[in-house]
């Protein structure tokens, strides 16, 4: 049930972005990064703030968040490739950088850290955000060889940012069957504003291969037990539903194929909020918020900034994708400090804040 549901959140989020955008524009995310930044948060969330992200993430209220942390964790580990082929590359880092301002729970510290990917690492959010912003940058550069060089712009940490837990992924590997590089040559593509020419690839090959009603369906293996799937439809570009595509996908079965693929270099910048609002996580971002499996610090989701890139040639793919989660403070107070002098008589009331029993009372005119 957690693979459909983790190909319902795709799907879904996939066309939130879609609307969200111009109907002629390319969308390229990852919903490996962005799930496993968001079921970290989940995990750490409570009442009605962790409901609505399982429910996005898992179609379930009642659905345990666990089992799509192992079920991406699963993901982490590659086949391993024969001796003459290329090794595949998977890296993956999960990481909350935590402020000095902040306490961070011991218990979702160590589940973080038991984690292969995961770390706590800190970060000066307060006393130097620019530094804080360029730590993280340069972390999400290295562990993504350097495609999402700035995840982070500048302006994006706030004076009550104090945490950010990211996640960073970095994937290339070789196609099984590698097309020939001199049989790519330019051929018209039939965009929604008009035909184009673009690099296109050829290759022939067995090739795990489906014809359903309005669609066909090319497999194409890579180095590590990957796959590229193309879903092509017969027309117009529809928003197949998840399940739809679920079927399409378990349909593919080995057949000779004459293929032709554009070349492909894609990209993607999102600030997810709005489209995460659309698909009912709303208490996260307000404050609300119960994060309270973080911190004893009462913390909301300032932001989701997730960038994506992904390339696609005649050797194989290489991609990369980040998501941030911005978490600041509710009960930071970034404005000026109001001025108090006990200069004059003055009460003074020593209680129980709890129950509201008094322990002492005074009335003080002379404290001299």
């Amino acid at each position: 049930m957690t693979v459909q549901a983790h190909l319902d959140f795709t799907v879904a989020l996939q066309d939130a972005l879609a609307e969200a955008g111009a109907p002629a524009d390319n969308v390229v995310w990852s919903p490996y990064s962005v799930a496993s930044a968001l079921a970290l948060v989940t995990r750490g969330a409570a009442g009605k703030t962790k409901d609505e992200l399982v429910t996005l993430l898992l179609g379930d209220s009642s659905a345990e968040v666990e089992d799509l942390i192992r079920l991406l964790d699963d993901a982490e580990r590659l086949a391993e490739p024969q001796r003459d082929q290329q090794p595949p590359v998977l890296e993956v880092a999960n990481t909350l950088w935590a402020d000095e301002r902040i306490t961070v729970r011991q218990a979702f510290a160590a589940a973080l850290e038991a984690m292969p990917s995961g770390s706590v690492r800190p970060a000066p959010f307060g006393a130097d955000p620019e530094g804080a912003r360029e730590l993280i940058n340069a972390d999400v550069a290295k562990t993504t060889r350097n495609l999402i060089p700035e995840l982070l712009q500048p302006g994006v940490i706030k004076q009550d940012t104090v945490a950010a837990l990211v996640n960073a992924l970095y994937l290339k590997v070789a196609w099984r069957h590698k097309f020939e590089e001199a049989a790519t040559e330019s051929r018209p593509f039939h965009r929604p504003g008009g035909e184009v020419s673009v690099p296109t690839m050829w290759l022939s090959e067995n090739l795990g291969y489906a014809r359903e009603p309005g669609w066909q369906v090319v497999a194409l293996p890579a180095i590590g037990g990957v796959d590229a799937v193309v879903l092509l439809p017969d027309g117009e570009l529809p928003t197949p539903d998840a399940r739809t595509v679920k079927g399409l996908l378990d349909k593919t079965k080995r057949q000779k194929v004459n293929l032709r693929l554009p070349k492909l270099r894609l990209k993607l910048q999102a600030e997810l909020t709005p489209v995460l609002n659309r698909l009912g996580v709303h208490t996260v971002f307000t404050d609300l918020a119960d994060l309270s499996g973080v911190s004893d610090d009462p913390l909301a989701v300032q932001a989701v900034i997730h960038e994506t890139v992904l390339k696609i040639d005649e050797q194989g793919l290489e991609g990369a994708a980040a998501t941030a989660v911005m978490m600041r403070a509710l009960s930071l107070d970034t404005s000026e400090p109001v001025e108090v002098t006990v200069d004059r008589p003055f009460l003074l009331l020593v209680r129980h804040k709890d129950s509201g029993a008094v322990y002492f009372s005074a009335r003080v005119n002379d404290p001299s």
